[in-house]
């Protein structure tokens, strides 16, 4: 039997399994995965460059605040007018409203003004005003306030934020109008800012709050020039700003928002309009006003003067001495003296020390007599002081100086006619000229009689000495020159020391400076008595030499200022002072940078002083003194002529008790002065200054007690003896008086 292949009954039946159908994706898909891998990548990338990027950015901002430079405010390098102060002529210390000093003039450094206040003297609202108006949390941040800034930030792409206040602090502000760092656009822009940031931060470290907005109220630009609310107080409102109003202080911290637009000079309906609108609400919102002063603002008329000349600095309302415009003659010296002692105060040169007077907020206190030199003006300006009649050809010059017995010069003149230009050449402190005889008393007179080698009764004869020409050869010299302008031999008679002074006669001073030598006296003049323009040796030129030291003949001349405080020691028994315009200097914060010592020099004996004093009185008094046209009716005068070669230069230099003065007149090219047009130079002082003079409360010179009054004999010029028949009065210095004479003449 054919056996078959059987399954197993056991055994499960095979049967085929279904595949299951792949879902395919579509081309949407694909793209969708795509795109989400790329956004993944790019998201990325941002962060990972993000991260870079900020590293770098922290980096650098840190770097950069390593090296901002830190602001102070007790330097602040920025254009303050500085005033010229001078003593109130009306001034009464027993009466608590008088004011000690009023204002001579304002100095505005490129024509701006500016006028330092202290913060306690601005009111509480002026301040809220800007503060409420300008940075509403200046108390509160720390120099900036981040919130502003990111909305400022924000507002420049999506204009949502509804402040009107910027996004620059009044700490920031100050950065900015401190160091002028004003860049706008750009990555300069941006850097500016950071700048500014870090910088307001460092500043809030280191200064008060007070400190800050002192400083902001005091250079904050307010349109026309005017910076600082003082000096708008003055300009917009001809008042100090302690006694602004309340609409007033609204409108000036209206004008920071457009100072070109908003200043009420320029624009008074936009200014009144932001003042009502904004500030005063600003100003109640804040707390600064109530509402009755709110209310009382609004209705308030806004009168704007828009006086540039206005100033309350020194509370002087009706200041009828206030100058403005060009600048006096004193205000012009006042300048340079002040300039010259920034140099030597600071260590800077004369480019620097100018800069920094002229917009430094300086407060200068000059020692000027306002009447006096009021007075001196008015006479410079009429003819007649100087002239017997008018020409067309009256071009003559002129200079007038006087000072008390500390060198404070009171008042002074640099030229006739009306002065037009600020800072112009003044011949009495700028220009050299020859003094001629007025020379003799320090150059030969004083150092002799210091020296003990004559006294006042020497005698001398009337002839010249021998000196060498140019060709090596000895000639007799000097001449004589009479006030008619003739030579005249030699007498060959004999003079006292006295008489040879009032009759100005050139041969006692020659045989004096041969006996000290030239070279003593130049020293004397330059080192003692402090002439500065005395030429050592230029160019071949010397005034070490006899026609200088005898008859002023210098190679280019002497200041008279130079020569009228060496007369000092002639009515100061024998103190020099240096001539001063000013006498002192507080800077914009209050800090005195220069106060006058009054440390002056004992230039001679204090009896050499006044026994030159005594001999001097003879040119006044005696009919043929050559300065007998000065003389005075109520108060001694005492002094010395000089004339220069070919009657080029005239100068008189006179002491009375209280001031030492001095007058020049002559030509700006050296021309020989008509003497039958011009004056005698004596009248010339006279007319200047002898009313001044002559009204004086010291009428007498005071004799040291070292000076003796003693009687000499006229024969010998000794001291006279019982046997001396004609005798008259002298005075010698206790340490050197002549013997007695015998008699036997």
């Amino acid at each position: 039997m054919k056996k078959e292949n059987l399954k197993s009954s056991t055994e499960v039946p095979y049967k085929p399994t279904k595949r299951k159908k792949v879902k395919r994706h579509g081309k949407v898909y694909k793209v969708f995965r795509f795109l989400m891998m790329f956004l993944l990548s790019v998201f990325l990338i941002i962060i990972i460059s993000g991260s870079i990027l900020v590293t770098a950015l922290t980096i650098y901002i840190l770097n950069f605040a390593d090296t901002t430079s830190t602001i102070s405010l007790d330097n602040i390098e920025v254009n303050f007018t500085t005033r010229f102060l001078a003593e109130n002529p009306e001034y009464d210390k027993e009466d608590e409203t008088s004011e000690e000093y009023v204002l001579y003039y304002s100095l505005n450094g490129n024509g701006e003004k500016r006028t330092w206040v202290d913060i306690e003297d601005i009111p509480m609202f002026v301040r809220e005003a800007f503060v409420s108006t300008e940075d509403e949390n200046f108390y509160t941040h720390d120099g900036v306030d981040f919130k502003r800034t990111l909305g400022a930030f924000i507002n420049v792409f999506i204009p949502i934020y509804s402040s009107n206040q910027g996004g620059s602090t009044i700490t920031q502000q100050l950065i900015k109008n401190i160091t002028g760092d004003d860049a706008q656009d750009g990555g300069e822009g941006y850097a500016r800012k950071i700048r500014e940031i870090f910088r307001s931060i460092n500043l809030e470290k280191t200064a008060t709050k007070d400190d800050i907005l002192e400083a902001y109220l005091n250079i904050v630009p307010l349109g026309n020039n005017v910076c600082g609310v003082q000096a708008a107080a003055n300009y917009y409102f001809s008042k100090d700003v302690s006694e602004l109003s309340v609409k007033e202080a609204a409108s000036l911290a209206a004008i920071t928002r457009a100072p070109a637009l908003y200043n009420p000079v320029y624009d008074y309906d936009m200014n009144v309009g932001r003042a009502n609108d904004f500030i005063l609400q600003n100003m109640l919102d804040y707390g600064a006003i109530s509402t009755t002063e709110y209310l009382e603002a609004l209705e308030e008329e806004l009168v704007v003067t828009g006086d540039s000349s206005y100033t309350s600095a020194v509370d002087s309302e009706d200041n009828e001495y206030e100058i403005t415009g060009v600048t006096s003659y004193y205000i012009d010296a006042a300048i340079n003296d002040a300039i010259a002692i920034l140099e030597d105060e600071e260590g800077i040169d004369y480019d620097a020390a100018e800069e920094k007077l002229l917009a430094g907020g300086y407060t200068i206190y000059t020692n000027v007599d306002l009447e006096m030199q009021s007075e001196v003006e008015s006479k410079f300006l009429d003819y007649s002081t100087f002239a017997y009649y008018t020409s067309d050809d009256d071009t003559l010059k002129a200079a007038f100086i006087a000072m008390d017995y500390n060198g404070n010069v009171k008042a002074v003149v640099g030229d006739r006619g009306e002065k037009t230009v600020s800072r112009s050449l003044s011949y009495a402190t700028m220009a050299r000229r020859s003094p001629g005889s007025s020379i003799k008393p320090i150059a030969s007179y004083a150092p002799a009689l210091d020296k003990d080698l004559i006294t006042y009764s020497t005698i001398f004869k009337d002839e010249p000495i021998e000196i060498e020409n140019e060709d090596g050869e000895l000639e007799k010299w000097p001449v004589n020159y009479s006030e008619d302008g003739y030579s005249e031999n030699w007498s060959y008679n004999n003079y006292f020391t006295f008489e040879m002074i009032y009759k100005s006669l050139n041969t006692a001073p020659a045989q004096i400076v041969q006996e000290l030598t030239p070279t003593y006296c130049f020293n004397f003049l330059q080192d003692t008595m402090h002439l500065t323009s005395l030429v050592a040796n230029e160019d071949g030129k010397t005034d070490d030499a006899y026609s200088p030291m005898v008859v002023g003949e210098f190679t280019y001349g002497v200041y008279l200022d130079e020569l009228v405080a060496a007369y000092q020691t002639f009515g100061n028994q024998g103190m020099w002072y240096k001539a001063s315009f000013v006498n002192k200097i507080v800077d914009k914060l209050g800090n005195v940078v220069y106060e006058n010592q009054y440390v002056g020099e004992q230039a001679i004996d204090s009896s050499t002083g006044y026994v030159m004093n005594r001999m001097l009185e003879h040119v006044i008094t005696n009919s043929s003194g050559t300065g007998r046209y000065a003389k005075l009716e109520n108060v001694d005068l005492v002094g010395k002529t000089g004339t220069s070669n070919e009657w080029q230069n005239l100068t008189f230099v006179g002491c009375t008790p209280e001031y030492v003065s001095g007058v020049w007149i002559g030509y700006e090219l050296l021309t020989e002065i008509d003497r039958s047009q011009y004056k005698n130079i004596g009248a010339i002082w006279k007319n200047i200054f002898g009313e001044i003079a002559d009204a004086g409360t010291v009428t007498e010179f005071t004799m040291p007690d070292t000076v003796v009054e003693l009687k000499y004999c006229t024969k010998t010029g000794l001291i006279a003896g019982s046997n001396c028949y004609s005798t008259a009065t002298g005075y010698y210095k206790d340490s050197n008086i002549p013997e007695t004479c015998s008699g036997n003449h």
